[in-house]
């Protein structure tokens, strides 16, 4: 849930969790470095999508900011507790279409809430969709503290010196997540020699799809937005990110970090912040920036950006109950309560 934190006052899309997208992943397939894995997970409720909606991870592979590659999951009304989905690959000038468009490539799949994981293989693809332990680990707790949070605020300078914010509890320990999983063949994303990855949510309301949520580097949307600036963020597209947010993200840097306007913009170049989107080099070890696996630390890596180096680290380690076979994210946890 990385991407949860704007102001802690926002709430998801709309007010509907499953609207809400989470984290976004990209890394090599353990058992086979030819292969890619990408993770869009959205929901923290983690029970059935909601079947207005698209789920979308786009790909650019040109560097040009525009999607090239569109993999489209749409889901039907769920019924008796179970759902199933679809999914729809587009390339080309077909992929910047919103919607759902491209070729068919699962119908009508059934979505996993259980324990067992219901893997569709389509061609040399593979794919899921349903609930899974959710791998992102963070202190919810820790970060209010650090940056005094309560209320509803956006983030501010952080409070350094004296005690120390973490409190050395896992938020996610024991939290689920629905995600969307997806292998194939690398040479099949038309790296060169990196891609850029993000997902975006969209709902129809009225006939009309609206742009409700966007995903694509870990908090990044989260720590730099304010409640006022979200929801344009998420409806807008990344290749006009640069010249629409720097100026935002210049800004809270200097309060977060006494970064100069130099250097933040040479910070945000150096981790490719801006345009909003994942950069994977297959070629290279997946570890972020460089696509995101589990075993990442993102939020101390986040906290170290924002604050020049200055916020120690949370202590946290990562999730144990990941898995090393496809679909790669755990078995959801027992509901309580």
């Amino acid at each position: 849930m990385s991407n949860h934190f704007t102001g802690l006052s926002l709430g998801p899309p709309l007010g509907d969790q499953r609207l809400d997208l989470c984290d976004l992943y990209a890394f090599q397939a353990p058992a086979d470095p030819a292969r890619t894995v990408i993770i869009l997970n959205a929901n923290p409720n983690a029970d059935a999508l909601h079947p207005d909606a698209i789920y979308r991870v786009n790909i650019d592979n040109d560097g040009d900011g525009l999607t090239d590659i569109a993999v489209s999951y749409v889901f039907a009304p769920p019924q008796d507790g179970r759902q199933t989905f679809s999914v729809f690959v587009a390339r080309g000038q077909e992929a910047r279409s919103p919607e759902a468009v491209g070729e068919k490539v699962v119908s009508d799949a059934e979505v996993s809430f259980g324990t067992q994981a219901k893997a569709v293989r389509a061609g040399s693809s593979t794919f899921f969709a349903g609930s899974r332990s959710d791998a992102f680990f963070f202190d919810f707790d820790g970060i209010q503290k650090l940056f005094d949070t309560s209320g509803g605020r956006n983030f501010t300078a952080p409070h350094l010196g004296g005690r120390s914010p973490w409190t050395g509890v896992d938020s996610n320990a024991s939290a689920n997540v629905f995600s969307t999983v997806m292998e194939l063949p690398t040479a099949e994303l038309g790296a060169a020699p990196d891609i850029r990855v993000w997902g975006r949510c969209s709902v129809r309301r009225d006939g009309r799809l609206e742009h409700v949520d966007r995903a694509g580097h870990p908090s990044v949307s989260s720590f730099f937005n304010t409640d006022e600036t979200k929801e344009e963020y998420n409806a807008g597209e990344p290749v006009n990110d640069r010249e629409r947010w720097t100026d935002q993200f210049v800004h809270l840097m200097g309060h977060t970090g006494d970064y100069s306007r130099e250097e933040a913009i040479a910070a945000i170049d150096a981790d490719g912040l801006l345009p909003d989107m994942l950069t994977f080099d297959p070629s290279k070890p997946a570890r972020y920036p460089n696509g995101r696996n589990f075993t990442d630390d993102v939020i101390n890596h986040r906290l170290a950006f924002l604050s020049k180096g200055d916020i120690p680290p949370t202590g946290l380690s990562p999730h144990t109950d990941v898995l090393t076979e496809f679909p790669y994210l755990g078995n959801p946890h027992p509901a309580t309560g």
